[in-house]
């Protein structure tokens, strides 16, 4: 088979990487892909910026085309394969909404009974102000559009807010993404994520993760993409998990199908461990990055498998099996992110840290200059993940691989997984 994925980043260097584990699997296209999924000696191929993935599909004849980000989902890049008789693997446009617009995503939740916090959404910048000064308590200020994860603004006092609100609705630091503002209470409790695989009815969950969203350690800094992952969670154990699949994933899946919007691809549900249960923070319509780094190391069963019988309706039928094991990823970023950044630094140690047990290196922002060598073409450059028979041989394994890497202005969090939590 010819599979094509589409992305560019350590989500799809990390596709790729599980797909090409299928015995049915020949050739892997990524469009544009990065210096990881450059790689003619595994035969993996990136596709040139010029041809659109549609065009590239049909030309070279494509089996299956695997979507990784969420913009391409959210304009309907599905909808238009599938028109052109293409078969592609993720939610259509209507299913993606439920990331895409997150004042959608809120009024569905309330809708299907899905617990979230108290929200409020609005077009009208005096009107968010009047709302935002009668709180009595923290909200949270967000776009309710895409914003690349940076979209989310977390003041700490009233005043934070009402600069926040003003930096998004006013100044539109986020551009269309913040023509709708949503402003929610802000709730409090551990992060988890929690991914399923969907075939439309039936699900099948993933380990769950926890993401460390902040750019510095102890959580300091501005929020970015995500600097480093683990799972699964302490945090979230096996009755917890059946819990959130029963009152979130479930009825989401249900609703949306319901809706006329039938879910295929991979559900995430980024939640708040609350005192009063599980809360959704939001919906994300694929996988997580970097959860995704984590989470194909611990998979068992043949991705491809997975896909084919999510398309068929038929996931029920198919039992997915995990490794009994951990893993933990390192994000190694350039000098600056989530700020301004310089590009074009020679990475040296690739191959000492992939040699090393347990470890896998994914290639996010990368490239592969003529001469065949790898440099740094974005802010977060790395992916540098662990797998253990226990989180702390998991996060040891990963820090061993940073240290064997060096890049000009390199910059990393020294503590994930540190306060990873167990549930009472």
């Amino acid at each position: 088979m010819k599979i094509l994925v589409v992305g560019g980043g350590g989500r799809e260097h990390a596709l790729v990487w599980k797909l090409a584990q299928s015995g049915q699997v020949e050739q892997i296209f990524t469009a544009p892909g990065n210096g990881g999924t450059d790689n003619p000696a595994q035969n993996w191929a990136n596709v040139p910026a010029d041809r659109p993935p549609a065009v590239f599909a049909q030309a070279e004849q494509v089996d299956l085309t695997v979507v990784g980000p969420e913009v391409p989902l959210a304009k309907g890049i599905v909808d238009d394969f599938q028109a052109a008789g293409l078969t592609i693997w993720g939610p259509s446009r209507a299913a993606a909404r439920i990331e895409a617009d997150k004042a959608f995503a809120k009024s569905f939740m309330e809708r299907h009974g899905i617990p979230t916090a108290r929200y409020a959404a609005f077009t009208d910048f005096e009107a968010a102000r009047r709302y935002l000064r009668a709180q009595d308590g923290p909200v949270v200020i967000k776009a309710s559009g895409l914003a690349a994860g940076k979209g989310v603004l977390i003041p700490e006092s009233p005043e934070e807010a009402e600069t926040a609100l003003r930096r998004v609705m006013v100044e539109r630091e986020f551009g269309a993404a913040g023509e709708v503002v949503v402003i929610e209470e802000r709730l409090s409790g551990p992060e988890v994520s929690v991914l399923a695989f969907s075939d439309g009815e039936h699900l099948a969950l993933m380990p769950p993760a926890q993401d460390h969203k902040r750019a510095y350690d102890n959580d300091a800094g501005p929020n970015t993409g995500g600097m480093g992952a683990y799972a699964p969670a302490p945090v979230c154990p096996p009755a917890l998990q059946e819990e959130i699949r029963r009152t979130v994933l479930q009825p989401a899946v249900d609703g949306l199908r319901a809706e006329g919007a039938p879910y295929v691809g991979v559900l995430y549900a980024g939640l708040m461990l609350t005192p009063r249960g599980p809360r959704v923070l939001e919906f994300n319509c694929r996988f997580g990055d970097p959860e995704t780094q984590v989470i194909l190391p611990l998979l068992q069963t043949d991705l491809l498998e997975i896909i084919e019988h999510s398309l068929n309706g038929t996931l029920h039928r198919l039992q997915v099996q995990w490794r009994p094991a951990a893993a933990a990823t390192v994000v190694m970023a350039s000098g600056g992110y989530p700020g301004s950044y310089r590009k074009g630094y020679p990475i040296d140690g690739l191959e000492e840290a992939a040699a090393l047990e347990g470890v896998i290196v994914f290639h996010a922002g990368t490239a592969r200059t003529a001469d065949g060598r790898i440099v740094t073409a974005g802010g977060r450059v790395l992916n540098v993940t662990g797998v253990g028979d226990t989180l702390t041989q998991a996060l040891a394994r990963a820090y061993a691989g940073v240290r064997r890497i060096h890049f000009t202005d390199a910059h990393y969090r020294t503590d994930i997984g540190a306060k990873a939590e167990v549930r009472p």
